[in-house]
């Protein structure tokens, strides 16, 4: 969820952020045919709402980072079949008693931007145990969201070569629902005026993703 225009030095993240935020609205008045919460709905249709929201965002913000004059006629994003196999409890070891770790991951232009680790996800996929960094923004004083790159053994033929995000609202628990149905591509990938982080080392995967987001052209990793 981060990175920045090139162009306009306007950050991913912060756009990703407010794009969440008016998510909101979308996603209860999607699901809400009825009376009841939101969340009464099937886990498939609260996702498949979340991303039919999401993409009448990207059609219709004037920040969107789809190109102004495709928005009219954007198909809208292409996904693997959502899949519960890849959503899973994760516990977060935080980083405490010392400072603040500051890294600077590299970006899809060859510059980087300052992270903070927060700390280590845990979690399980098919049985076998993985770990995650997450990471926040140094830019800003908030801390309500982690921010989650990762790679996986999709990357360069069915997902975008430089990797995918995921985004979590913070917990008070460290405990989070990580759901890589959830995983989304980074806003080079649509526009190439736009500077996107690329995951760590320590956040690749060796196993296929095969949820979230995907290439429409799943034979290249461009």
């Amino acid at each position: 969820m981060a990175g920045r225009s090139a162009g306009r030095g306007r950050t991913t993240r912060r756009w990703a952020a407010r794009l969440l935020a008016g998510l909101v609205p979308l996603l209860l008045a999607a699901c809400n045919s009825g009376p009841g919460p939101a969340d009464d709905k099937p886990y498939e249709q609260q996702i498949e709402a979340w991303r039919a929201a999401k993409d009448v965002m990207l059609r219709t913000d004037p920040e969107s980072p789809i190109p102004a004059d495709q928005r009219a006629t954007f198909p809208g994003l292409a996904y693997f079949p959502i899949d519960p196999a890849f959503r899973a409890p994760a516990a977060l070891a935080e980083n405490r008693g010392g400072p603040p770790v500051i890294i600077e991951l590299e970006t899809s232009v060859g510059q980087h931007q300052r992270m903070q680790r927060v700390g280590i996800l845990g979690f399980a996929l098919a049985g076998i145990t993985y770990h995650l960094t997450a990471f926040t923004d140094v830019t800003t004083d908030s801390m309500d969201r982690l921010f989650v790159p990762f790679g996986d053994l999709t990357n360069g033929s069915e997902t975008y070569g430089g990797g995918r995000f995921l985004d979590l609202e913070r917990t008070a628990t460290n405990l989070y629902d990580l759901d890589f149905n959830r995983a989304y591509h980074p806003y080079c990938v649509y526009n190439h005026g736009w500077e996107c982080p690329v995951p760590p080392t320590e956040n690749r995967l060796a196993v296929a993703i095969r949820a979230g987001e995907r290439l429409r052209d799943a034979k290249s990793g461009q």
